[in-house]
Protein backbone atom coordinates (compact mmCIF):
# COMPACT_ATOMS: atom_id res chain seq x y z
CA UNK A 1 0.00 0.00 0.00
CA UNK A 2 1.39 3.71 -0.95
CA UNK A 3 2.03 6.12 2.05
CA UNK A 4 -1.28 8.18 0.39
CA UNK A 5 -3.49 5.31 0.93
CA UNK A 6 -2.15 4.54 3.92
CA UNK A 7 -2.76 8.19 5.24
CA UNK A 8 -6.28 8.31 3.58
CA UNK A 9 -6.74 5.36 5.67
CA UNK A 10 -5.90 6.84 8.89
CA UNK A 11 -7.83 10.14 8.47
CA UNK A 12 -10.80 8.83 10.36
CA UNK A 13 -8.74 7.30 13.13
CA UNK A 14 -6.36 10.81 14.04
CA UNK A 15 -7.59 13.02 17.32
CA UNK A 16 -5.95 14.61 20.04
CA UNK A 17 -6.34 12.04 22.64
CA UNK A 18 -3.49 11.72 24.94
CA UNK A 19 -1.22 9.39 26.70
CA UNK A 20 -0.46 6.03 24.79
CA UNK A 21 1.64 3.13 26.74
CA UNK A 22 4.96 4.39 28.49
CA UNK A 23 6.89 5.31 25.23
CA UNK A 24 10.41 5.24 27.23
CA UNK A 25 11.68 3.49 23.67
CA UNK A 26 15.18 2.36 22.51
CA UNK A 27 15.74 5.31 19.98
CA UNK A 28 19.09 5.75 21.59
CA UNK A 29 20.79 3.17 19.66
CA UNK A 30 19.39 4.11 16.30
CA UNK A 31 20.50 7.74 17.15
CA UNK A 32 24.06 6.01 17.65
CA UNK A 33 24.22 4.61 14.52
CA UNK A 34 22.35 7.48 12.18
CA UNK A 35 23.34 10.59 13.43
CA UNK A 36 23.45 12.07 10.59
CA UNK A 37 19.93 11.26 9.45
CA UNK A 38 18.34 12.22 12.62
CA UNK A 39 19.99 15.53 13.10
CA UNK A 40 18.58 16.48 9.78
CA UNK A 41 15.30 15.34 9.95
CA UNK A 42 14.61 17.24 13.37
CA UNK A 43 17.64 20.19 12.98
CA UNK A 44 18.24 20.43 9.61
CA UNK A 45 19.79 24.31 10.72
CA UNK A 46 21.97 22.85 13.11
CA UNK A 47 23.26 19.78 10.54
CA UNK A 48 24.46 21.99 7.66
CA UNK A 49 26.41 23.57 9.70
CA UNK A 50 28.33 20.60 10.34
CA UNK A 51 31.09 19.07 8.93
CA UNK A 52 29.81 15.58 8.27
CA UNK A 53 32.79 14.06 6.48
CA UNK A 54 34.92 14.80 9.57
CA UNK A 55 32.72 12.62 11.41
CA UNK A 56 31.85 13.42 14.94
CA UNK A 57 32.87 11.79 18.28
CA UNK A 58 30.12 10.33 21.03
CA UNK A 59 31.07 11.04 24.60
CA UNK A 60 28.30 9.55 26.16
CA UNK A 61 30.80 8.12 28.61
CA UNK A 62 31.11 11.21 30.22
CA UNK A 63 27.66 12.05 30.67
CA UNK A 64 27.75 10.09 34.13
CA UNK A 65 29.98 12.94 35.22
CA UNK A 66 27.84 15.78 34.20
CA UNK A 67 24.35 14.30 34.62
CA UNK A 68 23.52 13.34 38.58
CA UNK A 69 22.02 9.94 38.46
CA UNK A 70 18.09 11.27 39.93
CA UNK A 71 18.15 13.30 36.70
CA UNK A 72 19.38 10.16 34.33
CA UNK A 73 15.43 8.65 34.35
CA UNK A 74 13.82 12.04 33.33
CA UNK A 75 14.77 11.23 29.97
CA UNK A 76 14.69 8.25 27.51
CA UNK A 77 17.61 8.89 24.90
CA UNK A 78 20.13 11.57 25.77
CA UNK A 79 23.79 11.91 23.52
CA UNK A 80 26.67 14.09 23.68
CA UNK A 81 29.00 14.62 20.91
CA UNK A 82 31.44 16.35 19.43
CA UNK A 83 31.77 17.74 15.64
CA UNK A 84 33.66 20.23 13.96
CA UNK A 85 31.96 22.97 12.18
CA UNK A 86 31.83 23.63 8.27
CA UNK A 87 33.54 27.30 8.82
CA UNK A 88 36.48 28.31 8.04
CA UNK A 89 37.94 28.35 11.52
CA UNK A 90 36.66 24.01 11.72
CA UNK A 91 35.91 24.77 15.33
CA UNK A 92 34.56 22.11 17.83
CA UNK A 93 31.32 21.82 18.75
CA UNK A 94 29.64 19.99 21.70
CA UNK A 95 26.23 19.20 20.99
CA UNK A 96 23.76 17.35 24.05
CA UNK A 97 20.78 15.57 22.28
CA UNK A 98 17.98 14.97 24.91
CA UNK A 99 14.72 12.97 23.74
CA UNK A 100 11.79 13.53 26.72
CA UNK A 101 8.97 11.05 26.59
CA UNK A 102 6.99 12.72 29.04
CA UNK A 103 6.12 16.50 30.36
CA UNK A 104 8.72 17.45 32.87
CA UNK A 105 8.19 21.11 34.87
CA UNK A 106 11.43 21.20 35.19
CA UNK A 107 12.83 20.68 32.04
CA UNK A 108 14.22 24.26 31.22
CA UNK A 109 16.21 24.43 34.22
CA UNK A 110 17.77 20.78 33.69
CA UNK A 111 18.69 21.80 30.32
CA UNK A 112 20.30 25.33 31.53
CA UNK A 113 22.29 23.04 34.51
CA UNK A 114 23.78 20.73 31.78
CA UNK A 115 24.48 23.64 29.39
CA UNK A 116 26.76 25.24 32.15
CA UNK A 117 28.20 21.93 33.48
CA UNK A 118 28.76 20.76 29.63
CA UNK A 119 30.75 24.69 29.61
CA UNK A 120 32.63 23.77 33.04
CA UNK A 121 33.77 20.19 31.61
CA UNK A 122 34.96 21.72 28.24
CA UNK A 123 35.40 25.10 28.53
CA UNK A 124 33.57 26.31 25.64
CA UNK A 125 29.56 27.05 25.10
CA UNK A 126 27.47 23.84 23.96
CA UNK A 127 25.03 23.60 21.68
CA UNK A 128 21.55 21.61 23.26
CA UNK A 129 18.88 20.44 21.52
CA UNK A 130 15.52 18.54 22.62
CA UNK A 131 13.27 16.35 20.95
CA UNK A 132 9.65 15.68 22.86
CA UNK A 133 7.42 12.94 22.58
CA UNK A 134 5.19 13.47 25.01
CA UNK A 135 1.40 13.84 23.96
CA UNK A 136 0.69 16.96 25.48
CA UNK A 137 0.89 19.67 22.43
CA UNK A 138 0.26 22.74 24.36
CA UNK A 139 3.90 22.03 26.95
CA UNK A 140 7.05 23.28 24.65
CA UNK A 141 9.96 24.75 26.86
CA UNK A 142 12.14 26.58 24.89
CA UNK A 143 14.18 28.92 27.19
CA UNK A 144 14.37 29.00 31.59
CA UNK A 145 14.75 32.81 32.65
CA UNK A 146 15.55 33.71 36.02
CA UNK A 147 16.02 37.47 37.40
CA UNK A 148 17.02 38.97 40.82
CA UNK A 149 17.03 42.84 41.69
CA UNK A 150 18.66 43.75 37.84
CA UNK A 151 20.91 40.41 37.85
CA UNK A 152 19.12 37.92 35.21
CA UNK A 153 19.59 34.92 32.54
CA UNK A 154 17.21 33.76 29.89
CA UNK A 155 18.94 30.35 28.40
CA UNK A 156 17.20 29.23 25.28
CA UNK A 157 17.21 25.82 23.58
CA UNK A 158 15.29 24.34 19.98
CA UNK A 159 13.24 22.24 20.85
CA UNK A 160 10.84 19.70 18.41
CA UNK A 161 7.87 18.27 19.27
CA UNK A 162 6.67 15.27 18.02
CA UNK A 163 3.18 16.85 18.08
CA UNK A 164 4.10 19.73 15.71
CA UNK A 165 3.96 17.44 13.12
CA UNK A 166 0.09 16.23 13.49
CA UNK A 167 -1.50 16.71 9.88
CA UNK A 168 1.80 15.79 8.07
CA UNK A 169 1.66 12.29 7.58
CA UNK A 170 1.52 11.39 4.24
CA UNK A 171 4.44 13.66 3.99
CA UNK A 172 6.20 11.70 6.82
CA UNK A 173 5.76 8.23 5.05
CA UNK A 174 6.63 9.85 1.65
CA UNK A 175 10.05 10.62 3.17
CA UNK A 176 13.16 8.37 3.24
CA UNK A 177 14.46 9.51 6.33
CA UNK A 178 14.54 6.81 9.03
CA UNK A 179 12.93 9.04 11.70
CA UNK A 180 10.31 10.22 9.50
CA UNK A 181 8.89 6.71 9.67
CA UNK A 182 9.38 6.79 13.50
CA UNK A 183 7.76 10.27 14.16
CA UNK A 184 5.00 8.38 11.89
CA UNK A 185 4.96 5.46 13.71
CA UNK A 186 5.16 7.73 16.91
CA UNK A 187 1.88 8.97 16.08
CA UNK A 188 0.10 5.99 14.86
CA UNK A 189 0.82 4.02 17.75
CA UNK A 190 -1.11 7.04 19.85
CA UNK A 191 -3.93 7.34 17.60
CA UNK A 192 -4.28 3.39 17.72
CA UNK A 193 -3.57 2.40 21.56
CA UNK A 194 -7.46 1.65 22.14
CA UNK A 195 -7.96 -0.75 19.23
CA UNK A 196 -5.34 -3.15 18.57
CA UNK A 197 -6.92 -4.99 16.31
CA UNK A 198 -6.33 -1.48 14.04
CA UNK A 199 -2.83 -1.50 15.70
CA UNK A 200 -2.40 -4.54 13.69
CA UNK A 201 -3.30 -3.66 10.34
CA UNK A 202 -1.40 -0.25 10.28
CA UNK A 203 1.80 -1.91 11.95
CA UNK A 204 1.62 -4.53 9.04
CA UNK A 205 0.96 -2.15 6.07
CA UNK A 206 4.17 0.60 7.81
CA UNK A 207 6.29 -2.41 8.31
CA UNK A 208 5.96 -2.96 4.40
CA UNK A 209 6.59 -0.10 3.39
CA UNK A 210 9.68 -0.08 5.31
CA UNK A 211 10.22 -2.69 2.98
CA UNK A 212 9.88 -0.84 -0.25
CA UNK A 213 12.13 2.54 1.21
CA UNK A 214 14.99 0.33 -0.34
CA UNK A 215 17.11 0.21 2.73
CA UNK A 216 19.82 -2.10 3.18
CA UNK A 217 18.92 -5.40 5.62
CA UNK A 218 20.79 -3.70 9.20
CA UNK A 219 19.03 -0.44 8.52
CA UNK A 220 15.73 -1.80 8.19
CA UNK A 221 16.00 -4.18 10.78
CA UNK A 222 17.02 -1.96 13.09
CA UNK A 223 14.57 0.46 12.75
CA UNK A 224 11.85 -2.63 12.44
CA UNK A 225 12.80 -2.98 16.02
CA UNK A 226 12.01 0.55 17.25
CA UNK A 227 8.57 0.40 15.42
CA UNK A 228 7.98 -2.90 16.59
CA UNK A 229 8.10 -1.61 20.29
CA UNK A 230 6.27 1.66 19.87
CA UNK A 231 3.14 0.04 18.35
CA UNK A 232 3.12 -3.22 21.00
CA UNK A 233 0.45 -5.72 20.37
CA UNK A 234 -1.20 -8.46 22.47
CA UNK A 235 0.60 -12.03 21.98
CA UNK A 236 -2.22 -13.35 19.80
CA UNK A 237 -1.84 -10.35 17.70
CA UNK A 238 1.93 -10.73 17.61
CA UNK A 239 1.37 -13.72 16.16
CA UNK A 240 -0.56 -12.97 13.30
CA UNK A 241 1.96 -10.09 12.52
CA UNK A 242 4.59 -11.97 12.27
CA UNK A 243 2.79 -14.32 9.65
CA UNK A 244 1.99 -11.56 7.90
CA UNK A 245 5.60 -9.92 7.44
CA UNK A 246 7.39 -13.67 6.77
CA UNK A 247 4.69 -14.18 4.31
CA UNK A 248 5.20 -10.80 2.58
CA UNK A 249 8.90 -11.58 2.53
CA UNK A 250 8.59 -14.87 0.60
CA UNK A 251 6.11 -13.00 -1.76
CA UNK A 252 9.04 -10.56 -2.86
CA UNK A 253 11.90 -12.97 -2.43
CA UNK A 254 13.71 -11.09 0.18
CA UNK A 255 16.36 -12.83 2.62
CA UNK A 256 15.61 -10.99 5.63
CA UNK A 257 13.20 -14.15 6.80
CA UNK A 258 15.80 -15.79 9.55
CA UNK A 259 16.10 -12.33 11.26
CA UNK A 260 12.57 -11.70 11.26
CA UNK A 261 11.79 -14.93 12.26
CA UNK A 262 14.45 -14.50 15.41
CA UNK A 263 12.58 -11.30 16.46
CA UNK A 264 9.19 -12.86 16.65
CA UNK A 265 11.14 -15.92 18.46
CA UNK A 266 12.59 -13.77 20.86
CA UNK A 267 9.68 -11.17 21.30
CA UNK A 268 7.13 -14.29 22.27
CA UNK A 269 9.76 -16.10 24.62
CA UNK A 270 10.21 -13.06 26.41
CA UNK A 271 6.61 -12.00 27.05
CA UNK A 272 5.72 -15.46 27.86
CA UNK A 273 8.41 -15.84 30.72
CA UNK A 274 7.38 -12.42 31.77
CA UNK A 275 4.19 -13.40 32.19
CA UNK A 276 4.77 -16.07 34.88
CA UNK A 277 1.81 -18.24 34.02
CA UNK A 278 1.49 -20.81 31.84
CA UNK A 279 -1.56 -19.47 30.39
CA UNK A 280 1.59 -16.92 28.73
CA UNK A 281 3.84 -19.99 28.01
CA UNK A 282 1.43 -21.88 26.18
CA UNK A 283 0.16 -19.01 23.95
CA UNK A 284 3.83 -18.44 23.25
CA UNK A 285 4.75 -21.66 21.80
CA UNK A 286 1.59 -21.94 20.44
CA UNK A 287 1.91 -18.66 18.56
CA UNK A 288 5.65 -19.55 17.63
CA UNK A 289 4.68 -22.84 16.39
CA UNK A 290 1.71 -21.99 13.91
CA UNK A 291 3.96 -19.35 12.75
CA UNK A 292 6.86 -21.62 11.70
CA UNK A 293 4.68 -24.74 10.80
CA UNK A 294 1.38 -23.28 9.30
CA UNK A 295 0.33 -26.19 7.44
CA UNK A 296 0.18 -29.16 10.35
CA UNK A 297 -2.56 -29.84 12.14
CA UNK A 298 -3.04 -28.34 15.76
CA UNK A 299 -5.21 -31.33 16.84
CA UNK A 300 -1.63 -33.60 17.21
CA UNK A 301 0.04 -30.95 19.74
CA UNK A 302 -2.27 -28.71 21.02
CA UNK A 303 -3.06 -31.52 23.76
CA UNK A 304 0.26 -31.84 24.52
CA UNK A 305 0.73 -27.89 25.54
CA UNK A 306 -2.80 -28.07 27.65
CA UNK A 307 -1.34 -30.52 29.96
CA UNK A 308 2.58 -29.56 30.09
CA UNK A 309 4.64 -27.81 33.24
CA UNK A 310 5.86 -24.71 33.03
CA UNK A 311 9.77 -26.46 32.70
CA UNK A 312 8.44 -28.80 30.14
CA UNK A 313 6.70 -25.59 28.05
CA UNK A 314 10.49 -22.96 28.37
CA UNK A 315 12.03 -26.48 27.11
CA UNK A 316 9.52 -26.52 24.05
CA UNK A 317 10.31 -22.62 23.81
CA UNK A 318 13.96 -23.48 23.00
CA UNK A 319 13.29 -26.15 20.63
CA UNK A 320 11.18 -23.92 18.47
CA UNK A 321 14.27 -21.61 16.69
CA UNK A 322 16.21 -24.64 15.23
CA UNK A 323 13.62 -27.36 14.90
CA UNK A 324 12.73 -28.39 11.04
CA UNK A 325 9.61 -30.08 12.06
CA UNK A 326 7.23 -29.86 14.75
CA UNK A 327 8.87 -33.49 16.11
CA UNK A 328 11.92 -31.64 16.82
CA UNK A 329 9.64 -30.04 19.58
CA UNK A 330 8.12 -32.59 21.31
CA UNK A 331 10.02 -35.66 20.35
CA UNK A 332 8.53 -39.27 21.33
CA UNK A 333 5.26 -37.12 22.88
CA UNK A 334 4.14 -36.39 19.38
Amino acid sequence: MSSVALNHHLNHRVDNRSGDNNHNNPWKLVIDGYLNDFMLFYFDFVSRHINWSLGYESLDDELPALVREEELGKCYADKLIRVTTLDGEKSVVYIYVEANGRTDKDFAQRMFTYNYRIHDKFGTYPVLLAVLADNDANWKPVQYYRQRWGCGITFTFPVVKLTDYHGQLAELLDSNNPFAILTAAHFLARCTRHDMAERLQIKIKLVKLLYQKGWGKRELLEFFSVIDWLMRLPNVLIVQFHQHIVSYEREKEMHYVTSIEQIGFENGMQQGIEAGKLSGLIEAVQGLIRRKFPDVDEEKWMSILQTADRNTLHHYLSQILDASSVDDIFGAKH
